[in-house]
């Protein structure tokens, strides 16, 4: 969206997500994150070999979101469903996947919309304390959010949430195994996590292009004029690796100092969840590197997804032996 459209609606979201009004939010949800990320490296102890993708990677994030939009426990299996079934949908082939794949991609966006509009109605009957309560009943100086702007921000989360830290801390793995004497200073000095989260968002992210930009006036760039009105595709992933901003760029290093990336964009659209993505991600790498013994990557390069906007592998199978 535009200003100041989009101003008004992110200033609302924003009121119960962060700073300033909702500073302890991500803080507060700390040991809940942890308790999830242990869960799920209990349920594959001991196994010879996992999927980091299938069996770690996807099913974290999803429960975090719904746990922050005050998504019934019971409902959450569903949740987890349809944002599997839509994501898979994204990269629908005519030529190569069965329609069955598009059409499962349908009926779940439908299904999460309903669902989602469902508990915003039910939060004006009895409000909670998820941020699906705290947007339907919120009388702020803007006044509230129309419940279909509360379903579409709480789909926003739930997708682009999703995808992006999946493939956040699936590179993040992969990276790790192959930088071996990382991973083992990174068990011996958990506080490496904070500025290699933020390396690992500059050398390997998981959004490389931004394809939905116009130019709003004529651009010159590098003595090329772009006129008014193009469409711009914005190659973050480049950027982030650009030789006359970064020294030595294609070296991953956690000590590189100035680490300006554009892991979450820039400007008006910088990603809104970024601070919970971050924690996200490193509880997730601190706690693998910290239980899993001798991890090795079965296939090196493994399967990655057919997208240009989104990088980041189908599979992640590693052999390890639990602690």
């Amino acid at each position: 969206m535009d200003p100041p459209e989009h101003d008004r609606l992110r200033r609302m979201a924003m009121r119960h997500f962060g700073p300033p009004h909702t500073p302890g939010l991500v803080i507060g949800m700390e040991s809940d994150l942890t308790a999830v990320v242990a869960g799920l490296i209990d349920d594959v102890a001991g196994k010879e070999r996992i999927d980091v993708v299938d069996d770690f990677a996807f099913p974290f994030p999803v429960t975090v979101t719904c746990r922050l939009l005050g998504v019934p426990r019971e409902r959450e299996p569903h949740v987890h469903r349809w944002v599997r079934d839509l994501m898979n949908s994204v990269d629908y082939n005519p030529e190569t996947d069965p329609k069955e794949k598009l059409d499962k991609g349908v009926r779940a966006r439908s299904d999460l919309r309903e669902c989602l509009g469902d508990l915003v109605e039910r939060s004006h009957r009895r409000p909670g304390g998820g941020l699906l309560s705290r947007l339907a009943n919120d009388d702020g100086p803007e006044g509230r959010m129309a419940d279909a702007e509360i379903v579409a921000t709480a789909r926003l989360l739930l997708v682009a949430g999703h995808e992006t830290v999946v493939n956040l801390i699936t590179n993040g793995v992969l990276t790790l195994l192959r930088h071996p004497q990382m991973l083992q200073r990174l068990r011996d000095e958990p506080d490496l996590v904070v500025p290699l989260v933020e390396e690992l968002l500059r050398y390997e992210p998981p959004v490389h292009i931004l394809p939905w930009r116009v130019a709003y006036s004529d651009v010159t760039v590098a003595d090329t004029v772009i006129p008014q009105g193009s469409r711009i595709m914005l190659v973050l992933a480049s950027a982030s690796r650009d030789p006359k901003r970064f020294r030595d760029p294609d070296r991953f290093d956690p000590d590189r100092h100035d680490n300006q990336h554009l892991g979450f964009g820039s400007g008006i659209h910088l990603c809104f969840g970024g601070p919970l993505a971050r924690r996200e991600t490193q509880i997730a790498l601190t706690e693998l590197v910290r239980r899993l013994e001798r991890p090795r990557l079965v296939a090196d390069p493994p399967p990655y997804r057919p997208s240009p906007v989104l990088r980041g592998p189908l599979h992640l199978d590693i052999e390890q032996c639990d602690r």
